[in-house]
């Protein structure tokens, strides 16, 4: 692929670790170094294969993990049983992943509270009509969570639709194009809709990568209603009304 997708908003390695973390339910005090690594570095190669803007920082990360994971495949020496036990070689890396945490929830948070606060507004009674639907809350889709379903809508295309020979040729600005058409029709859709069309696996990639262009250009936003639910793609409303 020859498009580059630079994202403003960029998720760092340690957003990456977090993310797996939740999303396989682990003990962050005590990472199975194994597992996460294999997990990161195939996030790493979707990443490197969709060209999108990957920072050095998150190949140093690779490099630290396997560092991590070979350190503990070593066998202990049996003469330094009675010396005081070696620091876990994972202890660096939990302190820096806990001080992450605590402030991204903490600016997560504030951010939340900025929100609610904008959207705030008196009512004249504060009794909810019979009537008046219940809003559901959602809340923006992170970069993994599109990966992630990215990979599902890979899986679930038959193989064999992926060794059809074609002719045809798919440009990020042609997808861009069509999504646009599919969203003045219907301006909220399931992530996994854009893809029920596609012939080939150039062609999936090409979609995801002008979902991803549409995100950054602010013209869409993808939403979740839970952690790792289905992602709904809308059109920003901030963008409507420019």
């Amino acid at each position: 692929m020859t498009y580059k997708v630079k994202l403003e908003v960029f998720e760092g390695p340690l957003d990456l670790l977090l993310y797996l973390i939740k999303k396989e339910e682990l003990d962050i005090y005590d990472i199975p170094v194994a597992r996460i690594t294999d997990q990161y570095l195939e996030y790493l190669e979707l990443m490197q294969l969709l060209d999108l803007n990957i920072a050095g920082e998150f190949i140093v990360m690779a490099a630290t993990l396997m560092h991590i994971k070979s350190k503990m495949l070593l066998p202990k020496d049996p003469d330094q049983e009675e010396e005081a036990l070696e620091e876990d070689p994972r202890s660096e890396l939990v302190r820096k992943l806990l001080e992450y945490k605590k402030f991204k929830e903490a600016a997560g948070e504030l951010s939340h509270m900025a929100a609610k606060q904008k959207s705030f507004f008196s009512r004249l009674t504060s009794e909810r009509s019979p009537a008046e639907p219940i809003e559901v809350e959602f809340f923006e889709a992170s970069l993994f969570d599109l990966i992630t379903a990215f990979t599902k809508v890979m899986k679930d295309i038959p193989k064999e639709i992926f060794h059809q020979v074609t002719k045809d040729e798919f440009t990020v600005s042609e997808k861009i194009h069509d999504i646009y058409h599919m969203m003045v029709e219907r301006p909220l859709l399931y992530f996994t809709e854009l893809f029920k069309n596609a012939k080939n696996k150039i062609e999936v990639i090409t979609i995801f990568l002008a979902i991803l262009e549409l995100i950054r250009m602010k013209e869409i936003v993808a939403m979740q209603s839970a952690a790792f639910g289905e992602i709904e793609i809308a059109r920003n409303e901030e963008s409507i009304k420019a």
